[in-house]
């Protein structure tokens, strides 16, 4: 767990009570998340506690909800001598508390977790716009990123 300077907020694993502390309202605040019930959610939880990823939240303390999240998910590579790689996802913080260094206080949590899994490198993608963040949090840009998209998608 990681307080910020000012002790109002609070940067700590996911868990359960997170589903009515506003994790998929913020989550919103980035892209589409559909309806997940308290049981997915449940469900995604186990699954999450049985692995090496880390899901991250912040939590305004002043009120006890979710105003930001970031995930880092581990890959194991046979390159490297089967190093790990680490990818870091779905960073998000509020827009009512933007400005006060979360979001970098958030993605240098989960490269703590990185480097504590011994991972040779962590990657990310992420919206032109948001390159400047990103190089502040000590990232390069690297290489071209490419997607496919499926329409008949449930997502």
């Amino acid at each position: 767990m990681i307080d910020d300077q000012e002790g109002r907020f609070l940067i700590r694993p996911l868990e359960m009570g997170d589903y009515d502390r506003g994790y998929l309202q913020v989550l919103g605040e980035l892209t589409i998340v559909g309806q997940v019930s308290r049981e997915q959610f449940q469900g995604f939880l186990d699954h999450v506690m049985k692995s090496e990823n880390l899901y991250l939240v912040i939590v305004d303390k002043q009120d006890d909800r979710i105003v930001g999240a970031g995930t880092l998910l581990l890959e194991q590579k046979i390159i490297h001598s089967m190093g790990k790689c680490g990818h870091v996802e779905d960073i998000v913080v509020s827009e009512r508390v933007r400005g006060r260094n979360l979001g970098k206080l958030l993605i240098e949590a989960l490269l703590k977790h990185a480097r504590s899994m011994n991972c040779y490198k962590v990657i990310l993608d992420c919206a032109e716009r948001n390159v400047q963040f990103y190089e502040k949090c000590g990232f390069t840009r690297k290489e071209v990123q490419m997607a496919v998209y499926f329409k008949d998608s449930k997502c």
